[in-house]
């Protein structure tokens, strides 16, 4: 069986998610954490706090991810993580977003080349764990990505995780596959691939299209289908016992980690946008989330859909 891996999604996988979808379903390999992108003031904020240190993941096997165009800031978060005991670090090369691009980091890098070698030469002459990358194939165009290759493939990469779409894509262009099939034909190092593995059904067909892939990574699936990883290995759907119980005590943990009812369900309404699609004829108790402003009334409302609304095998995303 592959390895399948929890992609790192701000504001939604922090570690009482993951922590808690680990207990109760299994079936993923490796849950990624939400980018950190330190600072050149060195400091640590109570949010990557709550991510890195061990005491916040129990078991759950993760792996901390950092988003920096600098090399010494890389290094110094690289330091802390080693000094918890982490064995590998990821470099973010992979996130679109129009913030984070600006500043010449995530994917915004793979435009300036030349400084990202000189970036990679420094990281990899010092890091003290081992590095793998996500990246997308380019900026403006998927021809870059024989430049990027060209230039990735020069470090030993613990393994590369890539995502087949281009910056101005964004989540928006379908996957382009050639992606995936020339880094599995230029890599020496284990290839994850990343994009629109969205059911049980996506994850098997990219299965069966890359044999060679040494693991699949999904973000909006696992959310909208948390025992999709189970089902996976031949386990079954997740039930409507199970989907009451995650909500409840994921609810109750926000409770205590963010000090209250209040910030408890801005958290859960994250994660509402995805809950939903496991559930039929949604539209009215959808808006009404969406709407709602009562900790206590989006609770009621979050039981009332549970309770009363079909449940749906596979979820259906069309986003």
């Amino acid at each position: 069986m592959k390895r399948f891996d929890f992609a790192p999604m701000e504001g939604v996988t922090d570690a009482a998610y993951r922590n808690l979808h680990h207990q109760m379903f299994g079936g993923v390999d490796r849950y990624w954490m939400p980018f950190w992108s330190p600072t050149q003031e060195h400091t640590i904020t109570p949010r990557v706090r709550r991510d890195i240190l061990p005491e916040y993941n129990g078991n759950t096997p993760v792996v901390p991810q950092i988003l920096t165009k600098s090399a010494v800031d890389f290094l110094f978060a690289a330091g802390v993580l080693a000094d918890h005991g982490y064995q590998e670090v990821n470099l973010n090369l992979g996130c679109p977003s129009g913030t984070v691009t600006a500043k010449g980091k995530g994917s915004g890098f793979l435009g300036r080349l030349p400084e990202l070698e000189v970036f990679l030469d420094t990281i990899f002459a010092q890091c003290p764990i081992k590095i793998s990358i996500k990246t997308r194939m380019g900026v403006k165009s998927p021809e870059e990505f024989g430049s990027v290759l060209d230039l990735l493939t020069r470090y030993p990469m613990a393994e590369l995780t890539v995502h087949p779409r281009i910056t101005t894509d964004m989540y928006r262009h379908p996957v382009r596959p050639e992606g995936f099939t020339m880094a599995l034909e230029r890599c020496t190092c284990p290839v994850i691939c990343n994009g629109d593995l969205k059911t049980v059904d996506d994850c098997r067909a990219a299965m069966e299209q890359y044999p060679t892939a040494a693991g699949f990574m999904a973000g909006r699936g696992f959310l909208a289908d948390p025992a999709m990883g189970r089902r996976l290995r031949g386990g079954g759907p997740i039930t409507r016992e199970e989907l009451r119980r995650f909500n409840e005590e994921l609810f109750d943990g926000y409770e205590v980690s963010f000090g209250g009812p209040g910030n408890a369900m801005l958290r859960m309404k994250a994660h509402w946008r995805y809950f939903i699609l496991l559930l039929d004829d949604h539209k009215k108790l959808a808006k009404q989330l969406r709407k709602s402003s009562n900790p206590r009334e989006f609770r009621e409302l979050s039981r009332l859909a549970i309770d009363t609304l079909p449940l749906r095998e596979t979820p259906q995303i069309d986003w």
